[in-house]
């Protein structure tokens, strides 16, 4: 993953209704650890991770980096935004902007998905004003496709990656919002 360009990073922790998107701090590591080796987050990613391996390979505050939101919700971390461009690991999102989000199991139900990522393309749109971002899921995951059409996503594809059927969107903000 590479730097969003020519935006400057951190932004001001960006509020909503219920949640602060900010940048990863040292009190988010122990929810990092276990939205990485849960087991109902990873299923559409490859599978669980153990948490022992997922403990030494972050031996200190989780990374910070260009793209990266934490979700917080009454001062906890729930989830993490990202909103990278990627390097490749899907020939369609290549040197595009691509939505990602994982959030712990006991926040699912609830919304805040779909809330932290409007208020993150509504950042991006602001900061780089008509780029499009992509957006790839598997077809098996219900969610994720749901939100993907919440959040505005159009299909441009579907395609076999990973040994999974994979959904391709794309957003744009042609209009600015507001």
């Amino acid at each position: 993953m590479t730097e969003l360009g020519p935006v400057a990073w951190p932004p001001a922790p960006i509020r909503t209704e219920r949640l602060v998107l900010r940048e990863p701090g040292a009190a988010d590591r122990a929810a990092v650890i276990e939205l990485l080796a849960s087991p109902e987050v990873s299923t559409y990613l490859g599978g669980p991770r153990r948490i022992d391996e997922v403990e030494r390979a972050m031996p200190g505050a989780p990374d910070r980096r260009p793209g990266l939101f934490t979700v917080d919700l009454d001062g906890a971390m729930i989830g993490q935004v990202t909103l990278t461009r990627e390097t490749g690991h899907l020939r369609q999102a290549a040197g595009k902007a691509e939505l990602g989000y994982l959030f712990l199991p006991q926040a699912w139900g609830h919304g805040y998905a779909a809330e932290a990522c409007a208020a993150a393309l509504d950042w991006f749109a602001g900061a780089l004003p008509g780029e499009p971002v992509v957006l790839a899921t598997q077809t098996a995951n219900v969610r994720s496709m749901r939100l993907a059409a919440k959040l505005g996503f159009i299909e441009v594809e579907r395609f076999e990656a990973y040994g999974a059927a994979q959904w391709f969107g794309m957003w744009s903000s042609v209009t600015p919002s507001g």
